[in-house]
């Protein structure tokens, strides 16, 4: 059996690091220009807001909830040192934020770089130890796996490349590239969702108000305050009265704990529970819109003007659809909520109930037009270990043992913090990136056409790429005369236009389009 640990390695760990990239330079001027301008016959400029007018005009607004004037500042920050749990439990749990983030998928990790809280705070030293212990032991199952994994990444990607010992030099060098970049994908399972990272994060000054007020509204509540108050006293730096003129200070007593499950075993009982449900799945439609077909062709023919004698539900339906016949489907900017016709297709409406891995749903929550209900993990967590194995390792015998080692360990150290004492908050920072995530999702057909079109392409990530085969096989059942029109890019645009392929020099090497949805992913 591998020996994750690897004694005396340090976790590099340190305090957030905040800053204020760019931002307005007067925002709560500019706010309260703005809703005068509202009531103005001309266009009113921040620095012709008076002090009177700064109190009877901001209180006005803000605490009548009239925010939309707090949402034209907007701050962009650089955030380093947080760890991917607090982003995926808070940063990214809402729609309304624009982030670019380090990627695991194709960032080489090998220092051990994550979040430790304060013992002084949450824990004595030997749970500290422990904690580390469990870190150092993560990074180095991920160390081996990435060695381990290479080999067979690069047997299937030569095999679709039909490389060989007489190929050029640089094909070579490429597919050595890239099946580097596979193995590490496929290793960072095994990393704690404690792991740093590093982002550029924008948002507008009304969420940053709501972020700060619900920051104990997420798994991290501790390390939520220490982040997003920094990002509060950077833009007071620049604007104090943004924010002490409304003292939105956190919530301290939240709904979602105070009805909280006190049984320890809940976790394992709705898991248990759920996936009977997905039956196999990765993802599974539990409600969807009966009527969408003509719903959808009522709502054209009143964008159009047109009669139901004009333009019967089926030609309604292939006119939106058809990529041959609409140019907007075969658009790369997404203009989907821009176009008149498109906004037709945000009538349909589908719910899915699905299971992927922490790192997968990190990946997926991005979508933000599809949002979803996820776990508190505090409230959900299990005794067992739980997580998601992607096919790469399920393929390879030895992967696998050295994969479910690191996962046994990360649960049997998350296991004895808790029975030391330690709060599920600070504990969960050591499951690994494959924790299995339960969900619900919903959106329209406009935008999970969208997520569909990027996310059945063979470079989607594995889980989302299978949790989207689902769902379209799902709604070729209920509503095949809309599955026909869904697909990746190359199915979308074989016969019609150039590049078939939108992906460039990052091609899979596989001719999709030739039969989608019958070709089989192979990495």
């Amino acid at each position: 059996m591998f020996d994750g640990a690897r004694p005396g390695e340090l976790i590099e760990t340190a305090p957030p690091r905040v800053t204020l990239r760019n931002a307005f330079a007067h925002p709560f001027d500019s706010a309260i220009a703005a809703a005068r301008t509202c009531y103005a016959p001309r266009l009113i400029g921040p620095e012709e807001i008076t002090d009177k007018q700064r109190l009877n005009i901001g209180a006005a607004t803000f605490y009548s909830g009239h925010h939309t004037v707090y949402q034209h500042a907007h701050f962009e920050f650089g955030l380093e040192n947080v760890s991917r749990q607090f982003v995926w439990s808070s940063l990214h749990a809402h729609p309304f934020y624009n982030s670019e983030q380090q990627s695991q998928r194709y960032v080489r990790l090998d220092r051990a770089q994550a979040y430790v809280p304060p013992t002084s705070l949450f824990f004595d030293e030997s749970c500290k130890e422990l904690y580390e212990a469990a870190i150092a032991r993560a990074w180095n199952y991920y160390r081996e796996l990435s060695s381990l994994l290479i080999a067979d990444a690069r047997t299937i990607l030569n095999d679709i490349w039909h490389i060989g010992p007489m190929s050029h030099p640089k094909r070579l060098q490429r597919i050595e590239r890239s099946a580097e970049k596979r193995a590490i994908e496929i290793a960072r399972y095994v990393l704690p969702v404690a792991a740093f990272t590093t982002m550029v994060h924008t948002v507008s000054g009304i969420v940053l108000h709501r972020l700060w007020r619900m920051s104990a509204a997420s798994d991290t509540p501790s390390e939520a305050r220490a982040v997003i108050g920094a990002m509060v006293a950077r833009v007071k730096e620049i604007d104090v009265q943004f924010f002490d003129r409304f003292g939105t200070e956190p919530l301290e007593e939240l709904p979602e704990w105070k009805n909280a499950q006190t049984n320890v075993n809940a976790g394992e009982a709705f898991a248990r529970e759920f996936d009977a449900k997905l039956n196999g799945k990765t993802s599974i439609l539990v409600d969807y819109s009966p009527n969408a077909v003509r719903v959808m062709a009522e709502a054209y023919r009143a964008v159009a003007g047109l009669s139901a004698s004009q333009c019967p539900d089926a030609e309604a339906i292939d006119r939106l659809l058809n990529p041959a016949r609409n140019v907007y489907r075969l658009e790369t900017l997404n203009v989907g909520v821009h176009a008149p016709i498109m906004r037709v297709l945000q009538h349909a409406n589908y719910t899915f109930a699905k299971k992927i891995s922490h790192t997968a749903d990190s990946q997926d929550q991005r979508h933000r037009m599809v949002p979803g209900s996820r776990p508190l993990l505090t409230l959900a967590d299990t005794r067992e270990p739980d997580y998601i194995t992607p096919q790469l390792l399920a393929n390879n015998p030895r992967a696998r043992e050295i994969y479910d080692c690191a996962m046994r360990d990360a649960w049997t150290a998350k296991n004895e913090l808790l029975d030391r004492g330690v709060s599920p908050e600070i504990a969960l920072y050591l499951v690994p990136n494959a924790k299995s995530i339960r969900l619900y999702e919903s959106g329209s057909l406009l935008h999970l056409i969208h997520k569909w079109t990027m996310r059945t392409c063979f470079n989607a990530q594995e889980e989302i790429y299978q949790a989207s085969m689902d769902e379209i096989a799902q709604l070729r059942e209920v509503q095949p005369e809309l599955a026909c029109y869904v697909g990746p890019p190359c199915h979308i645009r074989a016969g019609i236009t150039t590049p078939i392929c939108t992906e460039g020099s990052h091609f899979c090497g596989i001719k999709v389009w030739l039969d989608f949805p019958n070709i089989q992913r192979r990495i």
